[in-house]
Formats: C-alpha cells, structure tokens, sequence
C-alpha cells in the first residue's frame, strides 16, 4: 500500500504533540503508526541515502514509543505530574544503569572471539597486573571499543564476560534510556552516566545498537542527535586514563557503517573488533556449550555437525539445538521412549533453517573493517 509523506509527517506531529502533553499512551500508537509509515517510504524510496535516513528515524520513533510505555501514568495524572516525575527521576544518580547482579559468564564460556579478549587484556587487565611495565611503555588503563558484526554472532555475551573478567562495575545502556525529546535532558543523562562511572575505581560502560545513539549527524538529523553526539566525545575526551580510575567504553552494533565518523577517531571507540561468524573451532565449541548435559547419540558426531554449521551464527547454532532437542522431547510426551537427541534431529532441522546472516552482507562488515568507512 502506496502511503505519502504528508500522512508520515502528520502521525509524528500528533505523537509528538500528545507526548509533550504526557498523553503517552496516544502518543505511542501515533509514533507507531508513524514509524511504520516511514519504513513503508523506505520501501518505495530509490535513493539508498533516503533509505538510509528514513530508516534511522524509524529507528528514533520506535524507541520514543518505548519510552512512552515506560511513562504512561494513569489518565488523571496527567501530563504535568508525568513531567515533574520525570524530572524528578532525572535529578537521581545513575544507579539505576548499574547490573546489580553481576555477570557470571567470563572468556573460558565464549568460544572463539580471541581478538576481542586480546583486546581487552591490553587495554585493561595487563596494565592492572603489571603497573610498572605500563607505566614504562606509557600504557594507560581503559579506553573505547566497537564491537561490530552481524546479529546474533556474542557482542552482547562478550561485554558480560569483560565486565565478569575485570570485576568492573557494569552500567548497561540502552538508546532508549538516554534519549529524550526534553529540551537538554539527553545531555543530562550523559553527563550523569559517566560522573557515576567516575566514582568507581573500574567501570565498564556497554551501550548495543550505539549506531541509534551516535548516528551520522546530517543536516536533517534531529536536534537531539545533533547535540548527544557531541556530548558523548566530550565525556569520553575528559576521561583521565592516566588516573587509577579506569573505564571501558564499549559500543556495540550491527551497523558500524551508521555511526558518526568522530565516534572512531583516537581517544573513542578506536579500537575497532569485529564480532564474526564463529569458525570451526568456535563451532565446536559452542556444540559443547549449548548441549551441556542434554542426552547425545552415540552416532552423533560434533566434528561433521561443525562442518555442516559453516556459515551459521552463535545464536542460530543455539536455536539449532533447542530446536533438535524439542524432537525427542515432545515424542516422549506423546507415549514414546526417552530417547537421546540423534543426527537425524539435528540435520531434520538444519534442513529448514538456513543461516540468519546471508553471505552478501558479510562483505559490508569487511569493508569497513578494511577502510573505516
């Protein structure tokens, strides 16, 4: 169905309006609404940069929908009290950004990966075990990293198990949680996310999709991004690495290509890894993992499974056995015999699920991790 720009642009004026107002709940089916109209134009657009723009404020509007879920307050509130709750929520430390409960996966549980813990032993655990040795080469502590690549390959488990192997304070952020339509209220939740950071001897700062929180800046680019992007390079500039306070700015994104050029220079997220498919070693691996303590045919053999999964990502190979394992699961409820889970199973559903990660769009990832660009 063909839908007009005038159509998008009047749904996002009533969003907006009734989200000024705290009617959130009308608010949210607007920007819904709107979004999806946009991503409709998206469709029909030739130009790969219009695209490009409509889909990131899609992006936006999906996530201040979100938000508006969040603040829904009862009807007879209304829009000031929902205001000054928000304020008031605002005026709080950044405690709320903290994992209380602290991640219990480290290195040992993440197969493969091993230039991204190499990394992560650079910037961070070797300075601390051996301080004379960084002090003479002029290591400092901390430091940003990006971790990109396609869905569902870990970046998200890697960041838990960096936060576990430095027994770091560990502050998860979402795009959501920072961003606001509130006049200066994004740079505010900024600044008091990383004054939080200051105040703990070892922080680990992880934010995923950061490409919806640090977008190119165009000129058509709302106000919002337009000063967030500035303020999360002054924070990070004004991070003293040489202090005995250390902090690990970690990025996390399926769109490395999305984010701001200034994002990667020196002294932010600089230290580019990129976040694959798992080889086969990493396959193995994860077989074991993800079978755990699950009954195994003996004429199951994980050797020719690694070599049939090529291509596969983590989570596909995760969703592949849960998947294999529900086979004899449910024909033991059905009446039949316990049985162990077979490679008839596992390749029955392999047969229909192909990889989620097509091979086309690999090439993106290792051109940018070619060029920068």
């Amino acid at each position: 169905m063909s839908v007009s720009f005038s159509t998008f642009d009047r749904l996002k004026s009533r969003g907006v309006a009734a989200y000024q107002k705290g009617e959130y709940l009308t608010a949210k089916a607007y920007l819904i609404d709107a979004a999806e109209c946009l991503v409709s134009l998206a469709e029909e657009t030739k130009s790969d940069e219009a695209r490009r723009q409509h889909e990131e404020l899609a992006a936006e509007l999906i996530e201040l929908a979100k938000d508006c879920e969040r603040l829904h307050v009862s009807p007879r509130s209304g829009g000031r009290r929902a205001q000054s709750e928000r304020e008031d929520e605002n005026s709080s430390d950044a405690s709320e950004w903290i994992v209380r409960e602290k991640p219990n996966i480290g290195f040992d549980d993440i197969a493969g990966l091993e230039d991204v813990k190499h990394e992560i032993r650079v910037k961070m655990i070797y300075p601390l075990s051996h301080p004379e040795l960084a002090k003479r080469y002029g290591i400092g502590l901390g430091g940003g990293v990006l971790l990109y690549g396609p869905p569902g390959t870990g970046k998200t488990m890697m960041a838990r198990a960096i936060a576990f192997e430095l027994n770091a304070t560990y502050f998860v952020i979402s795009p959501a949680q920072i961003m606001s339509k509130w006049v200066g209220e994004a740079e505010q939740n900024i600044r008091k996310l990383f004054d939080a950071a200051r105040q703990e001897p070892m922080s680990v700062i992880f934010i995923d999709e950061c490409e919806a929180l640090v977008p190119k800046r165009r000129s058509g680019s709302s106000t919002v991004m337009q000063r967030v992007v500035p303020q999360i390079l002054q924070e990070l500039e004004g991070f003293d690495r040489d202090s005995d306070r250390a902090l690990l700015f970690i990025g996390a994104t399926n769109k490395p290509w999305m984010l701001d050029e200034a994002m990667l220079r020196p002294g932010r997220l600089d230290t580019r890894v990129y976040v694959g498919l798992p080889d086969a070693t990493a396959r193995f691996r994860l077989l074991e993992i993800h079978f755990g303590d699950r009954p195994a045919d003996e004429d199951l053999d994980f050797g020719e499974l690694c070599d049939k999964l090529e291509g596969y990502s983590g989570a596909d190979i995760r969703n592949i056995i849960q998947r294999a394992a529900a086979i004899p699961f449910t024909d033991a409820i059905g009446g039949r015999d316990p049985r162990p889970i077979n490679m008839q199973d596992l390749e029955s559903v392999i047969a229909v699920i192909p990889p989620s990660v097509e091979k086309s769009s690999l090439v993106k990832y290792e051109s940018f991790g070619g060029d920068g660009s």
